[in-house]
């Protein structure tokens, strides 16, 4: 996929892409740190059809959203054929500003995290010291069970 980046002296930076619908979808990276989801118009990709503005923290979970799916079906598929193991994402709403450490989710639930995605980036294999922020998806693999009860912890529920 081809991802356009379109610099917009003194807002921000634009990067889109084209899609099958003959239209255009990107963000705008305002210099304020907030962001905007843009769709163009239907064989014009410098008109805007429709626009969307998000904070920082709505755009991370949202890149997080569209990211971690793909991520999840990768780690599925090669954990498929073994009995017992299942991947799960999780939202970690209990230890936003807490470092992976901090959880002890493997000592108390026997569930490992293999990667985190925040802003539709995947960080695999975080290390004790991985500080989590608002809107990440944490990838775990273990048990029912254990994902059951990491589930509990992570969104301090």
């Amino acid at each position: 996929m081809n991802v356009e980046v379109t610099p917009l002296p003194g807002i921000g930076i634009k990067q889109d892409f084209a899609i099958r619908a003959s239209r255009r979808i990107g963000v705008i990276s305002y210099r304020d740190g907030k962001f905007e989801l843009i769709l163009s118009k239907q064989n014009d990709p410098d008109a805007v059809a429709a626009s969307i503005p998000l904070t920082p923290e709505e755009a991370a979970t949202l890149a997080g959203l569209l990211g971690a799916p793909q991520l999840v079906t990768q780690l599925s598929e090669q954990h498929r054929d073994i009995t017992g193991i299942t991947t799960r994402q999780l939202p970690v709403t209990a230890f936003a500003g807490c470092t992976l450490g901090d959880t002890a989710l493997r000592t108390r639930t026997g569930a490992s995290i293999v990667a985190v995605v925040r802003a539709g980036n995947a960080h695999p294999s975080p290390g004790p010291e991985f500080l989590f922020d608002h809107g990440d998806l944490a990838v775990i693999v273990g048990t029912a069970e254990g994902l059951d009860a990491a589930a509990q912890i992570l969104t301090g529920g």
